[in-house]
């Protein structure tokens, strides 16, 4: 069935978790990016609005993360005629919240359902990673999550190996994003090509353990094991300004842990409460403004559900 419109939502995610580097991350209940898509006759993607990106990003198709993952599904779906696409950016560009990630899965699942949602989400996967691939390489730390919701495993590119962890009830997430850009290209530019036995041990212990405190629910574990990175971090911990600032204020404000959000420079806290996540923001978004850095400061939860379609024809779609 061919709508006129379809509007769909996918959220921001924190990829990394701290010690998962490329193989783990989570959907934020809140922010994300909308896009809006209506059919046209001629054939492919073609954006004819981009809101909230202060005009940075590109309207090429061939260059757009929300038009090669569209492109994508038109492809696999076999269909001649096109889409046209409103992106609406509610996340800042490199800001280490896959903002990327975000408008291309909220393009395919947008697609999708405007030709009546013939593809399920593990089939969506392949356009979302096309659009991710343009700007941040052939990963699914972001994607997933963004697409499937809750807590991601990633262990590849296929819907097999990427799967849902169970989301322990009573995590709360602090974030703060100075407005500092840091491009995921000169984030990994910064990593060690080398890494010594005794640090491969600690990292792939932190892992464990923070699995292991995932499936107890346990959260102020969960907490300690994402701190505990001693490859990524500090390699990468000059990019991110007033971090070691950041993380002693929001400890004192109640948070269990701080954490890079994928490639920063956000930073993520882990509380035990809604109150707490909501005073340690305040407090994280005051060490910037001490230092007159802008920033923008939220507290949210985990998103169990992923993506979604939020209209069709313009009518409100109802949530099961």
């Amino acid at each position: 069935m061919l709508n006129a419109s379809a509007e769909a939502f996918a959220p921001a995610t924190v990829a990394n978790l701290g010690v998962g580097f490329d193989i783990l991350g989570l959907a934020l209940r809140e922010p994300g990016d909308v896009v809006r898509v209506e059919h046209r006759d001629e054939p492919g993607a073609a954006i004819t609005l981009i809101e909230g990106d202060g005009g940075k990003l590109p309207h090429d198709p061939d260059q757009n993360t929300a038009c090669i993952a569209a492109n994508t599904v038109l492809k696999t779906l076999g269909v001649a005629t096109g889409v046209a696409i409103r992106l609406y950016k509610h996340l800042p560009l490199a800001s280490g919240l896959g903002s990327s990630a975000a408008s291309a899965v909220a393009a395919a699942v947008a697609v999708n359902a405007l030709f009546g949602e013939p593809l399920t989400r593990p089939e969506l996967l392949p356009a979302c990673l096309d659009g991710e691939a343009a700007v941040s390489g052939w990963h699914a730390d972001n994607v997933g999550p963004s697409l499937f919701g809750g807590i991601t495993l990633i262990t590849g590119t296929d819907n097999d190996q990427i799967r849902n962890l169970p989301v322990p009830q009573g995590i709360f997430l602090a974030l703060v994003t100075p407005a500092v850009a840091v491009p995921t290209a000169e984030a990994r530019a910064v990593l060690p090509k080398m890494v010594s036995l005794h640090d491969m041990v600690a990292q792939t212990g932190a892992v464990a353990r923070l699995m292991d405190a995932i499936y107890r629910a346990d959260v102020p574990g969960l907490a300690r094991a994402m701190e505990q990175d001693s490859i990524i971090e500090p390699a990468r911990a000059h990019l991110m300004p007033k971090l070691a600032e950041v993380r002693a204020v929001a400890r004192q404000a109640g948070a269990l842990g701080l954490v890079i959000s994928g490639a920063g420079p956000s930073l993520c806290a882990v509380c035990d409460t809604a109150q707490t996540a909501q005073t340690v923001a305040v407090a994280m978004k005051k060490v910037y403004d001490t230092a007159e850095i802008e920033s923008v400061a939220r507290h949210t939860t985990i998103a169990i559900g992923g993506a979604q379609v939020l209209r069709i024809n313009d009518q409100p779609v109802s949530k099961s």
